[in-house]
């Protein structure tokens, strides 16, 4: 413990703000993640099945709805929370804190999910949707019964790359005082110069990272084999 409080002085004294830090960090993700990924998949799904030569083809709605999601994608994070300080602050009554930062992480979140989905479900083989029409599957029946189910393995990987992107934002949300382990690294660490602060947050992060990356992988070999 003498070994521990010499090489990371700072870190010894506070603790208690690591785990508020980590657990604010998580919730962010976590809340982030089921709004996020369930909006998503519904755009997602609407970018499959209204690209061309898709079950409702609709070049009109696929190019205005492509468009909006390139958008958004290209918006830095930094700037994105600055756009949506006034809806922030509309839906959760503040443009500060932990639940604040989730309205903008969700907004980030869901273009980037969304084409990630797209993507997913284009691997889908064309073989196996010709197949459920001759069967007279409807168009839900084929998106819940073929397209999200022959896509599961692939959705479960873009799931991981997406929580290890929401994770990265959450921390950039610490410079709205999102709370968080972003928000310790840049408010102790880098403010007052306290590196060892910054190293032990990046190093939580880093862990909180690979467990998600380590749990997508394990549920995908389940599902394959």
């Amino acid at each position: 413990m003498d070994f521990l409080t010499n090489l990371l002085p700072n870190v010894s004294e506070i603790p208690d703000e690591f785990i508020t830090a980590t657990i604010e960090t998580i919730y962010m993700t976590i809340l982030t993640c089921i709004i996020g990924f369930a909006l998503g998949i519904v755009v997602g799904i609407f970018l499959v099945l209204t690209m061309p030569g898709g079950l409702k083809e609709n070049r009109v709605a696929y190019s205005i709805l492509d468009k909006i999601v390139n958008i958004f994608r290209s918006i830095p994070f930094v700037i994105m929370m600055a756009l949506l300080v006034g809806v922030t602050r509309f839906i959760v009554g503040t443009s500060i804190g932990t639940t604040a930062a989730i309205v903008p992480l969700v907004v980030a979140t869901v273009p980037f999910f969304a084409r990630q989905i797209q993507n997913a479900l284009i691997e889908v083989n064309p073989g196996v949707i010709e197949a459920a029409l001759s069967m007279g599957l409807s168009t839900w029946q084929i998106v819940s019964r073929v397209y999200l189910k022959e896509a599961l393995p692939g959705i479960i990987r873009v799931s991981a790359l997406s929580i290890i992107n929401v994770i990265g934002l959450t921390a950039m949300a610490g410079t709205i005082g999102g709370g968080g382990l972003g928000n310790l690294a840049i408010t102790r660490g880098y403010n007052r110069f306290q590196t060892d602060v910054t190293i032990v947050s990046t190093i939580i992060i880093l862990i909180i990272v690979f467990i998600s990356q380590a749990v997508a992988d394990w549920y995908v070999r389940r599902i394959e084999h």
